[in-house]
C-alpha cells in the first residue's frame, strides 16, 4: 500500500526536476564555490563546511525557483514553439499546481538558508529574487532579455562571498560580472535556434531582432569580456599559476565553442551550450580549488 502511494509522488518529483533541469546547476554553482572558497581562504585559510552547504542550498533553491517561475510564466509561449512544446507543463506531465508548489518550496529553502548564513544575506535575499522573476517577462518588453539573465546569474558569486564574510566585496562583484556576461553570452547562442518561432510569436531577443550572425558576434564579444574580467578577478585575489592555467583552458573552450556554431550551421548548438559551458564552469572550479589548496587552503 505504501509503495502504491509513494510511486506517483516519486514520479511527480522526477517530472518536476526535469521541468527545472536541475542538472543545469553546473553552470553557476562552480563559480559560487570559487567565490565562497576564495573568501574563506582570504579570511582564515580554512574551509567552513556548514557555510558551504548553506551556499549550495541557496544556489540550488534560488535556481530551482527561477526555472520553475520561468516555465510557469512562459508555458503559453512554450506551447507555440515546436522546440519547447514537449516541456512538462505543456504536455501535462507536471501540473501547474505542482509547479507552483515546487517553486514555493525552493524559495523557502533559499530564504531559510540565507537566514542561517548571516543578516546581510537575509536582507539581500529578496533583491536576488527580483531578476529571476523579471527575466521570463523580459522577452515581452526588451530585445535584450539576455542581459537580465546575466544580472540574475551575477548575483551567485556575490552572494556566496557575502555568505562567508558578511560584507560586500568588489572582488566578488568582478567575478559576478564575469559570470553574468558569460551566461548572457551563451544565452545569445542558445536563442539562435528559436529565431523563426520567436519572430512568428512576437517573442523578443537579440537573435530575433538583429539576426543570428549578429547574435553570435555579440556572444563572442561577451566571452572576450568574460576572460578579461576573470583575469581581473585573478589579479585582485592574488591567484597563483593554477588559476591562470585554468583561464587558459577556459579560453580554449571558448574558441572551440565559437568555432562549432556558425550562422549557417547551428547543428552543434546544443553541444556548445550544454557540454562546453558545463565544462567551463567545472574546469575553472577545479583549477581554482587546486590554486587555493596550493596557496594554503585547508579543510
Amino acid at each position: 500500500m505504501t509503495t502504491a502511494v509513494a510511486t506517483p509522488e516519486i514520479g511527480k518529483t522526477k517530472a518536476f526536476l526535469r521541468l527545472v533541469m536541475i542538472e543545469h546547476s553546473v553552470f553557476a554553482l562552480p563559480f559560487a564555490y570559487i567565490a565562497a572558497l576564495t573568501a574563506m581562504f582570504l579570511q582564515d585559510g580554512h574551509v567552513h563546511w556548514t557555510q558551504l552547504l548553506l551556499v549550495t542550498l541557496c544556489m540550488v533553491g534560488l535556481r530551482t525557483f527561477a526555472m520553475a517561475a520561468n516555465r510557469i510564466i512562459d508555458r503559453e509561449i512554450d506551447a507555440r514553439n515546436p522546440r519547447t512544446a514537449g516541456r512538462e507543463l505543456v504536455t501535462g506531465a507536471v501540473s501547474l499546481r505542482t509547479a507552483y508548489t515546487g517553486s514555493a518550496v525552493a524559495l523557502v529553502v533559499f530564504l531559510a538558508a540565507a537566514a542561517l548564513l548571516n543578516p546581510l544575506c537575509l536582507a539581500l535575499a529578496p533583491i536576488a529574487v527580483i531578476p529571476m522573476v523579471v527575466y521570463p517577462y523580459g522577452k515581452r518588453f526588451t530585445d535584450f532579455p539576455h542581459a537580465i539573465l546575466g544580472l540574475a546569474q551575477a548575483m551567485g558569486p556575490i552572494g556566496a562571498w557575502i555568505a562567508v564574510t558578511g560584507t560586500w566585496s568588489w572582488e566578488a562583484c568582478v567575478l559576478g560580472l564575469a559570470v553574468g556576461v558569460w551566461i548572457g553570452g551563451f544565452d545569445l547562442i542558445f536563442g539562435c535556434q528559436d529565431v523563426m518561432a520567436d519572430r512568428a510569436d512576437g517573442v523578443r531577443s537579440v537573435p530575433a531582432r538583429f539576426g543570428v550572425a549578429n547574435a553570435l558576434y555579440g556572444a563572442r564579444a561577451a566571452h572576450v569580456v568574460t576572460m578579461l574580467l576573470l583575469g581581473w578577478y585573478a589579479w585582485l585575489t592574488g591567484a597563483g599559476w593554477a588559476f591562470w592555467m585554468g583561464l587558459v583552458v577556459v579560453a580554449v573552450a571558448f574558441v572551440y565553442e565559437h568555432s562549432i556554431v556558425r550562422p549557417g550551421d547551428l547543428s552543434r548548438l546544443n553541444r556548445a551550450f550544454f557540454q562546453v559551458n558545463g565544462f567551463v564552469g567545472i574546469s575553472l572550479f577545479c583549477f581554482a580549488l587546486l590554486d587555493l589548496v596550493l596557496r594554503g587552503l585547508t579543510p
